[in-house]
């Protein structure tokens, strides 16, 4: 198997696996990070949203040769990448905070994706509308649609 060399959460990896092993398996199976998820795996329901290379992607549907060389960004190093950039509060990234204080989270499994998400929003618009919001369509089966607008909107006033 191929040596496929990237750097996840700020740390370069090198992992044995297949061309066209999905990198979230990769990231999951092989390097036990579990904060992306699987949920339908063709890059439709967006649990699995990472930033590569700073921007939003699902990772379910990207072959890991294609992070050879790149940066991943898992809900796990989220934090860390905030407090390098002044986007922090108590140590988590604002998007972060804002989705514990505003109680978000129903079952959660989503959160992640849906966090990081509206990360990659916020780097693009700092005033966010409901279509900006709508248009990032990460899945949430419990329905928290609306707590995720509100706190998207409330980080976005918050950002510096």
């Amino acid at each position: 198997m191929p040596a496929q060399n990237f750097t996840v959460n700020g740390q370069p990896v090198s992992v044995d696996a297949p061309d066209d092993m999905a990198t979230l398996w990769v990231l999951r199976d092989k390097l036990g990070i579990t904060g992306p998820k699987y949920g339908c795996g063709i890059n439709v329901c967006k649990a699995c949203t990472c930033h590569i290379n700073g921007k939003a992607a699902t990772v379910c549907s990207i072959p890991v040769a294609s992070v050879r060389g790149q940066s991943i960004t898992t809900i796990e190093g989220l934090a860390d990448t905030a407090v390098a950039a002044g986007r922090a509060v108590d140590g988590l990234h604002i998007v972060q905070k804002v989705w514990l204080d505003m109680d978000v989270a129903q079952c959660g499994f989503c959160q992640p994706g849906q966090i990081m998400a509206a990360v990659d929003l916020l780097r693009r618009t700092r005033t966010p509308t409901d279509a900006d919001i709508d248009a990032i369509e990460n899945v949430c089966r419990c329905g928290t649609y609306g707590r995720v607008r509100a706190a998207i909107k409330a980080a976005a006033a918050l950002m510096p």
